[in-house]
């Protein structure tokens, strides 16, 4: 919150819709962003993938992460600014090998070669969720959402980075594990900010309330500052003490428990949710809707996936993530009353809607 500019809001991962074979990667900072906003010169906007393999059945965490990674790191020049104060500015990408792809921002065509297409620059934030109505569900002990609910603050943008590269820069992995971060750009990088799943950090490790060990603790600073791949020792009691306690409130919305703790006082979601990346397969087709978690809870439930997993930019992720917390999807599905964006992404690159030219003005206290 103090360098909105770091603040990355959401990160997606897809199969290109529009070119068989390449993975969209898609990383969205800055809220509430101008029309006229520019990516920072002072940042590296990173996308790490690992590839992955089916653990041992049995084992709360169903894939285990391989020591191989590919990094695409993406910077920008400082913006130029011409006397009609519309502002210019060049990415360069840095891809796994070590070769490099510039591109001009805002330029809908993208950035291409060598089997890389990159875009950067304001667009609408494809982001659905009724906010307010889940931290009155916190803040209340009720599920607070209606029928419709509304997406908070409609229209705002953000500055978005869309990576799509071809499938065959990533060594020949089937699956693998998606994270987006931000970090200070010079000789020592530090890691600003990391997300992998959609809201981890604000839904599930944000509110204190409920943790009996670390009720006065900001834990979220602390978790971006970790590898996404391998958490270190350090901490891990605290993420584990809090996650346990923030989803035993979820389960208990609607009056019964759906998910039993284990011998060791532990949530059964927690150590999955500690492997806070996206899991794409592929080698399979773009899907909406029907993929996001599906890789994961396939591979709880014993079985093979249908989909491609990962995170499109359309897909309703608040519902698919309320349910499970709730009631497991033993129940009917937990609805925040927004279904689709008023400007849903397309199928073509580079996929975002254009920005708002008139967003709306963000509040005075987030």
């Amino acid at each position: 919150m103090a360098e909105p500019i770091a603040d990355i809001t959401d990160v997606y991962a897809f199969p290109s819709p529009e070119r068989p074979g390449r993975l969209v990667l898609v990383l969205n900072t800055l809220p509430f962003a101008k029309p006229s906003d520019l990516l920072s010169d002072g940042l590296v906007y990173r996308f790490r993938l690992r590839p992955l393999t089916a653990s041992a059945p049995g084992d709360p965490v169903p894939f285990t992460v391989l020591a191989e990674e590919f990094v695409f790191d993406c910077v920008f020049s400082p913006p130029a600014w011409s006397d009609g104060n519309q502002g210019t500015q060049e990415g360069t990408v840095t891809m796994p090998a070590g070769d490099a792809v510039s591109f001009r921002v805002n330029n809908v065509e993208g950035g291409s070669s060598q089997g890389i297409r990159v875009f950067a620059g304001p667009r609408w934030d494809p982001f659905i969720m009724d906010a307010p109505a889940a931290l009155k569900t916190i803040a209340t002990g009720e599920l607070a959402f209606t029928d419709p609910g509304s997406i908070f603050l409609d229209g705002k943008n953000v500055l978005s980075l869309v990576v799509e590269v071809d499938s065959t820069l990533l060594g020949g992995a089937d699956l693998v594990g998606v994270v987006g971060e931000t970090l200070t750009r010079g000789k020592f990088n530090v890691r600003i900010e990391r997300v992998g799943r959609p809201e981890v950090k604000n839904m599930m490790l944000a509110p204190k309330q409920f943790d009996p060990v670390n009720r006065d603790l900001e834990i979220r600073d602390l978790y971006n500052l970790e590898d996404a791949f391998g958490l270190g020792p350090a901490y891990q009691g605290a993420y584990r003490a809090r996650l346990n306690a923030n989803l035993a409130f979820w389960d208990g919305l609607d009056g019964k428990t759906d998910w039993a703790i284990d011998e060791h006082g532990d949530h059964p979601l927690t150590k999955l949710i500690l492997a806070d990346f996206l899991v794409v397969d592929l080698t399979k087709p773009y899907a909406e809707q029907a993929s996001f978690l599906e890789i994961e809870l396939a591979a709880r439930r014993g079985k093979t996936h249908e989909t491609c997993g990962g995170r499109a930019l359309n897909d309703d992720v608040i519902d698919t993530i309320f349910t499970q917390l709730v009631n497991a999807g033993n129940g009917p599905v937990i609805r925040d009353g927004v279904d689709q964006a008023s400007r849903p992404a397309s199928t073509t690159f580079p996929y975002l809607a254009a920005p708002n030219p008139n967003p709306p003005e963000p509040p005075e206290h987030l």
